[in-house]
């Protein structure tokens, strides 16, 4: 492809949003959360460079089964969903690996990417480029437009410009309080026409030692990718928290219906957060709330659609219903 000089057009490009802005926030939040009778750290800190490397290590275990059943619900789904789509921007929210963009593609009624700009939004610019490497080799007519920012606040950099497909795999719609998923909803909504669609990975209510198994793995990778997001704050603010006097711990909410994700200190001691001017005392015992992952049913995930401005138009699940996929629209647009 080239230009109007005769030049070729390169084919990806990355546009960094995220700026000195990311640090800022993160020292609002970690001061609220420390200082909190709940402490916590937000569930967003998790994704630098490491972080991300481990999640993806997370999605391999056999404990965890969110991955695979969303790859086979999306093998059956991904005909449907991308004839109605066609071609134009393809947007993904928080890309984990090119798993699921390909099946996408592969199923564009254009072959080789024709058509399609991959559009994926990360805060995290390196496992951007991990996710796009792989599909420019494999579609020589995709083009790629990586976008490194906080999708929960900058959806706007997004092109305005003809048809979107926007999906947010993973279930991750989940790690979202109700009023924080419906601001995030609310934004998605904002950057969609009359025609485009949004599909969502939800994690549905099932047993729940298979829900505790899955954020409690064998091999321990899950509390190292809990823990990982220690060191964020200590590279970020100078802390000095020591991962290994705080211990992982999962269990599921049923009053919530959620899973509850902590790190546990394992004796008294005090950090010290320099970029703060704060020093935070830890009794035996307390906790750090890192990550909620709501659990849904069709009814309440409906409920959560609607309040945003968004209407279902499709479902797709696996035959026990542990997974789903909605695609839907904006309501009130035609």
């Amino acid at each position: 492809m080239l230009n109007r000089t005769g030049n070729p057009v390169p084919r990806s490009e990355f546009r960094n949003y995220l700026s000195s802005g990311y640090r800022d926030d993160l020292a609002r939040d970690i001061l609220a959360g420390m200082t909190a009778e709940q402490k916590c750290i937000p569930s967003r800190y998790f994704y630098d460079a490491r972080g991300s490397q481990l999640f993806e290590e997370i999605c391999r275990l056999p404990e965890y089964y969110q991955t695979r059943l969303e790859l086979s619900i999306l093998h059956g789904a991904c005909g449907a969903i991308m004839e109605s789509f066609g071609k134009g921007d393809l947007v993904e929210l928080g890309p984990g690996t090119d798993l699921k963009a390909s099946k996408l593609i592969d199923a564009a009624p254009e072959p080789e990417g024709e058509g399609i700009c991959y559009i994926p939004v990360d805060v995290s610019e390196s496992a951007l480029a991990a996710a796009t490497e792989g599909l420019l080799r494999r579609y020589p007519r995709l083009r790629v437009l990586g976008i490194v920012g906080d999708f929960t606040r900058d959806l706007g950099y997004i092109p305005a410009r003809g048809k979107k497909l926007v999906t947010f795999f993973g279930g991750t719609i989940g790690n979202f309080t109700d009023p924080a998923a419906q601001r995030m909803l609310r934004s998605v909504a904002g950057v969609m026409g009359e025609d485009d669609r949004f599909v969502v990975g939800l994690d549905m209510v099932k047993p729940v030692p298979v829900l505790e198994a899955a954020y409690n793995d064998a091999a321990g990778v899950t509390a190292a990718f809990n823990k990982n997001i220690l060191a964020v704050v200590n590279r970020e603010l100078g802390a000095d928290f020591d991962p290994g006097r705080f211990e992982h711990r999962a269990g599921f909410n049923r009053d919530e219906e959620r899973i509850e994700m902590h790190l546990v200190a394992s004796a008294a001691m005090a950090v010290g957060i320099p970029a703060l001017d704060l020093h935070v005392a830890f009794e035996r015992g307390e906790t750090i709330l890192t990550e909620i992952s709501r659990k849904f049913t069709r009814e309440s995930a409906g409920r959560l659609f609607s309040a945003a401005g968004l209407t279902v138009e499709r479902w797709f699940s696996d035959p026990k219903e542990w997974f789903a996929l909605a695609e839907v629209s904006r309501a009130g647009l035609g």
